[in-house]
């Protein structure tokens, strides 16, 4: 599948589980149903993986902790805040840059609405 059909499968897997759990848990509530949900299609991911960061000629054994990795392709960070800051924003986008992948979502499940939670921030795509 391509980064933006599994973007889309997620999408839907997240509002599926925001009308179903509502906002106000904690982010590893919604991680955990992602991941299920995810199991259920038979869509490989890899959850709260440790990525390395390359700097110079050395390899940071970890860097970052990915919330979700979906089929190595999409990185989805998943939150449950009052409000996004830009840093969150930029977090994101730093991580796809790091890991070489062209997608990821940030999504904050703590709205009214989770369509306006869900941000999309690109590398080369």
């Amino acid at each position: 599948m391509t980064e933006n059909e599994l973007a889309t499968i997620v999408v839907d897997l997240c509002i599926k589980i925001h009308k179903t759990l509502g906002p106000g848990l904690l982010e590893t509530v919604y991680e955990s149903a992602l991941c299920y949900e995810l199991s259920k299609l038979n869509i490989p991911y890899e959850r709260q993986k440790d990525m390395p960061v390359h700097y110079e000629d050395t390899v940071l054994d970890v860097g970052f902790r990915a919330d979700v990795i979906v089929e190595e392709k999409l990185l989805v960070e998943l939150k449950s805040i009052e409000n996004l800051a830009a840093v969150h924003h930029k977090i994101v986008i730093t991580y796809i840059k790091i890991t070489g992948m062209k997608l990821g979502l940030l999504i904050n499940f703590n709205m009214n609405l989770l369509k306006d939670g869900i941000h999309r921030k690109v590398n080369k795509l």
